[in-house]
């Protein structure tokens, strides 16, 4: 199975393939030896019969030919085949109808069948006496006789010869039909998101492998209740951390008012920028909880550019705090098959994380473009960037880029992601245009339908 197939010997539809075609391969050898024999055997019978019918035919003369001519003509009924009929010598006074050439035979031999050796030459010969004493010799070479009989036998071996591929092939169609089930149940795991927990199909399976079906869907309701209780642990403890972490935070503004001195001013401040780092934590473990249990099938086609609008209106502000030109390249729009919440949390994340991390003065630019059945969003910035090594690490939950000096939980781009992949849409970050440096970010998304 395609993806997930191991070694070659690991396979079951290999194995069977080999058994059985090895059983057949080994059962046809023996049909074929066995068929070989007994033709060959067959074959031999009726050489003899043919012996034995043209002897009695050849008898019925009342005598031998007078003339040597006449007994030559007679003595070659098929020349080809080396059948020969040979008239031997009588003891009755009959003259010697020995022909001039060969092959002799004995005038001793006795009626019937038997195998005499002529010269350097084996030969089956049919002796038969007629009743007024003419005797006749019909023989055959055996080594014509045996190639007559190999030849024949290799006949019937044909069939076998021909069959044996044709039920090899047959074997191995078969049995990647009767595997085309674990191939489509394979496929529709690999294509499954680490979110997607819903049972699996087991309608055409076979009998022995529902069970198993069975059980993998038992054990994925169970995952999914599992992770349900977790994220649900998250979203609520989210919200009951924030209440009291907005009122520490506004007691802290409040402190701040006052005097107080230089030394206590400076705790105040990181106490602050504490209590900021865990409000935007809170903020976004409820906003990853919240797409972990989004449900695929309200997903619908979203217009990229309204999405854009809308998240740039809540990033303006922060932008010009950093006199951060934040902007987009083109007019160019394109529709995903998404939620319109989780695009928009997507993009969000994207612009936030540009604008936190360009330094003041920079620019932010994104860009959106068609290329076939995709649509590509593209954010560039002109900040630190990330180095190669650290790009995928970055995606991990609570992971940060050290010595940026910028308060985060390191959940952004963790949380993007998740959002991506329950769209089907693939993420790559590189560096920004040259000279420049910076970040770039590819969004690449199928467009909808």
């Amino acid at each position: 199975m395609d993806g997930v197939e191991g070694p070659v010997g690991a396979s079951l539809r290999w194995r069977l393939s080999m058994w059985l075609s090895l059983a057949i391969i080994l059962i046809a050898a023996a049909a074929g030896v066995i068929s070989f024999i007994w033709a060959t055997d067959e074959a031999h019978k009726l050489q003899d019969l043919q012996l034995r019918q043209t002897g009695y035919l050849i008898s019925r003369l009342d005598a031998v030919p007078s003339s040597p001519l006449a007994r030559e003509r007679a003595g070659d009924v098929d020349f080809d085949a080396r059948v020969v009929v040979r008239f031997l010598r009588t003891g009755n006074g009959l003259p010697a109808p020995l022909p001039a050439r060969p092959p002799v035979f004995s005038s001793l031999l006795g009626d019937g069948l038997q195998t005499v050796l002529v010269g350097n030459e084996q030969w089956r010969v049919f002796v038969k006496t007629n009743a007024r004493g003419v005797r006749v010799a019909v023989g055959q070479q055996t080594t014509v006789r045996d190639a007559t009989a190999r030849a024949s036998a290799l006949r019937t071996l044909m069939p076998i010869l021909l069959l044996v591929p044709v039920l090899v092939l047959l074997v191995g169609v078969l049995l990647q039909q009767m595997f085309k089930p674990f191939e489509t149940l394979a496929g529709e795991l690999a294509s499954r998101t680490e979110a997607d927990l819903g049972p699996l199909d087991h309608a055409g399976l076979p009998a022995e492998v529902r069970p198993f079906v069975v059980a993998i869907n038992a054990l994925l309701v169970r995952m999914g209740r599992s992770l349900a209780v977790q994220r649900r642990f998250i979203a609520d403890a989210a919200h009951e951390l924030r209440s009291p972490l907005t009122a520490m935070s506004l007691q802290a503004e409040r402190l701040g008012a006052a005097n107080m001195p230089q030394e206590a001013r400076s705790r105040l401040d990181a106490l602050s920028a504490g209590l900021q780092r865990t409000r935007i934590l809170l903020d976004q473990l409820l906003t990853l909880a919240r797409t972990q249990e989004a449900p695929r099938e309200a997903a619908g086609k979203v217009s990229l550019a309204h999405v854009i609008r809308e998240v740039l209106e809540d990033m303006i502000p922060l932008a010009e705090a950093k006199k951060i030109d934040l902007g987009v390249i083109g007019e160019a729009d394109g529709e995903v098959q998404a939620r319109f919440v989780d695009l928009k949390v997507l993009v969000k994340n994207l612009l936030d994380n540009a604008v936190r991390y360009t330094p003041e003065g920079g620019r932010v630019d994104l860009t959106v473009r068609c290329e076939g059945r995709a649509v590509i969003l593209q954010v560039d910035d002109t900040g630190p960037g990330i180095a190669p090594a650290e790009r995928e690490r970055v995606f991990d939950p609570f992971y940060r880029v050290l010595g940026n000096g910028e308060i985060g939980s390191g959940l952004g781009l963790s949380i993007t992601r998740t959002v991506a992949e329950s769209m089907q849409a693939t993420i790559a970050l590189s560096d920004s245009r040259p000279p420049e440096t910076g970040l770039r970010v590819l969004v690449t998304f199928r467009q909808a339908a």
